[in-house]
């Protein structure tokens, strides 16, 4: 009872300075993963349950904020500028698993490659949250925050498979064969997309009719749209599709359908939104930090460093050779891909479902990482932006600053488009 009383006082001594502190390096995934950390140590407040707690948590987390941030994406203009996340994407994440693959194995002697290759699917997805400074800087072009957000969105949906399959093939644990595998990954890719579509634009259409009509209300469209998210991910699921790539897809389409006629997209993201992303860094730090920390060997965190500075950083760069990117956002990009709640949440997959001696310590290692990265990039994440906001405003006119669309229309009367909406969205709507 006491650790939930401190932890509420936490939560609201944060919640009044936390716009003070959006410009420090102090941010929010540290300090409340820190406090989880001081908690256990301390005694005052038991680890016992939080780590089932922590995977209930961070999956409704990652499903919900997925659905959100998507919402705010302006698919038009993605459409006209699309290259970088794709590019990101479909080079740059199984660049990644290959070359994390190869830097991994010196540190891990004796474990069978796909053991190791398992580590570097894990440590591929990366978390805007944990970069929340950068995503949501209005100093930083619409371009670069746009094309983060999709490939962070988008990235850890499509980690899962992979996930899945070295771990099965790591532990022995299930009797498939390659083509097997091919089907089960290509339903993942292609079905999950499918029901984020259909969820999304038929959710979007009955929102809007709903609304002509007056049969709702902002309080009660908001519960719909967290049912639409939930609904999405379980649709996705019992098709074999991927849950996380359907519901990052359902609030694409959603959000564009509705066009900023839902102000709930917004408002939840800045507010219970934010709570369940600091829940989930709370549990991680009470659950499995200290843990985590007692396994950190010098092999593990040289996986860690080379997995931040070296493998992401190398495979972002690799990946957008020949599109319009500079040089300086190619660096920008490749170091602002935090490890957050999907490595934590597929760790967390992995013991669940694979009953083998290397689950554990492929836990530590993505534990490690994630409170790791939180300190690194959040130290980084608003000083970086500022550097690359001057480093871009010095460049003059450049891929990276869009220009303005002549073409664009204005809101129509009732629609809702709040402040912060060129984070995501067509600044001229």
């Amino acid at each position: 009872m006491m650790g939930l009383l401190l932890l509420a006082m936490f939560t609201v001594a944060y919640s009044m300075v936390a716009n003070r502190l959006s410009s420090t390096v102090l941010t929010a995934p540290m300090l409340f993963i820190g406090f989880g950390v001081l908690l256990a140590e301390t005694g005052l407040m038991s680890p016992e349950g939080a780590e089932e707690a922590l995977h209930l948590v961070a999956e409704v987390a990652l499903i919900v904020l997925l659905f959100l941030d998507a919402a705010q994406i302006d698919i038009a203009t993605l459409r006209r500028r699309h290259t970088w996340p794709v590019r990101m994407l479909v080079i740059g994440l199984p660049l990644s698993l290959v070359l994390g693959t190869l830097l991994a194995l010196p540190f891990l002697p004796g474990w069978p490659i796909v053991a190791v290759a398992l580590v570097a699917a894990i440590l591929a997805p990366t978390d805007a949250a944990l970069g929340q400074a950068v995503v949501s800087n209005p100093a930083v072009p619409e371009r670069p925050r746009r094309a983060l957000t999709v490939e962070s969105g988008l990235n850890d949906g499509l980690a899962l498979p992979a996930v899945l399959l070295f771990a099965s093939l790591a532990a022995e644990a299930m009797d498939r064969t390659n083509a097997d595998w091919l089907v089960f990954g290509a339903k993942q890719i292609l079905l999950g997309p499918l029901a984020g579509i259909v969820t999304g634009l038929l959710g979007g259409t009955i929102l809007l009719w709903a609304k002509r009509k007056n049969a709702t209300s902002d309080t009660f469209e908001g519960v719909g749209a967290i049912a639409l998210a939930g609904g999405t991910y379980l649709a996705a699921t019992l098709i074999d599709g991927n849950g996380f790539i359907a519901a990052f897809v359902a609030g694409l389409c959603f959000g564009n359908v509705v066009k900023g006629r839902c102000k709930f997209v917004y408002e939840f993201t800045e507010s219970e939104g934010q709570m369940l992303t600091w829940g989930a860094f709370f549990l991680l730090g009470l659950a499995l930090v200290p843990e985590a920390v007692r396994h950190l060997e010098p092999p593990v965190l040289a996986i860690i460093l080379l997995s931040l500075f070296v493998t992401r950083p190398l495979a972002i760069w690799i990946s957008l050779i020949g599109t319009d990117a500079s040089p300086v956002t190619r660096l920008f990009f490749g170091w602002f891909g935090p490890r957050g709640l999907a490595t934590a949440l597929f760790a967390l997959l992995v013991v669940a479902q694979v009953d083998h001696p290397i689950a554990e310590p492929v836990l530590m290692l993505a534990v490690n990482a994630v409170w790791i990265s939180a300190l690194l990039h959040g130290f980084t994440a608003a000083p970086g932006a500022r550097w690359y906001a001057a480093k871009v405003g010095a460049m003059g006119p450049c891929a990276e600053i869009e220009p303005l669309d002549a073409s664009a229309k204005p809101l129509k009367t009732g629609e809702f488009k709040p402040d912060n909406t060129t984070i995501m969205g067509n600044r001229n709507e």
